[in-house]
């Protein structure tokens, strides 16, 4: 089974319905599938996502699961301050975890993949306001 992050736009109250929904069918017994949603408020915190710097870490954690930002940072060979720079911002946006390892910080991919769920047809309105503010 591959564990999935799902992203979404500005859809909060999309996001509380399904998880009430959820909810009422794993306490009716129900099988459901586990899954991850991150609500994302402001539309180009996607692009911060989706840029070849952060796409790189992601997948590189993910692949080599270094332990350390020093091994990231060797591993996509890059300068120690950047990775960890790009790797705190991963962190702030809900992408990545980090795992105290003595004095290391493991970043950790907590899925095999992620998902990008844009509602065109939803209030985008609302996600530019967010976004100005």
């Amino acid at each position: 089974m591959t564990d999935t992050l799902i992203v979404r736009v500005g859809e909060d109250d999309r996001t509380r319905q399904e998880t009430r929904e959820w909810i009422a069918a794993v306490e009716r017994g129900e099988d459901v599938e586990p899954h991850r949603v991150l609500n994302i408020e402001r539309e180009e915190d996607v692009a911060r996502i989706l840029s070849a710097v952060n796409l790189e870490l992601l997948r590189t954690i993910s692949e080599e699961e270094p332990s350390s930002i020093r091994e990231t940072a060797e591993l996509v060979e890059r300068d120690v301050k950047e990775v960890h720079r790009n790797t705190n911002e991963l962190e702030t946006l809900g992408l990545i975890q980090f795992e105290q390892d003595g004095r290391s910080k493991r970043p950790v991919v907590p899925y095999d993949d992620i998902r990008l769920d844009i509602d065109l047809s939803g209030d985008h309105e609302n996600n530019r306001n967010h976004a100005v503010a």
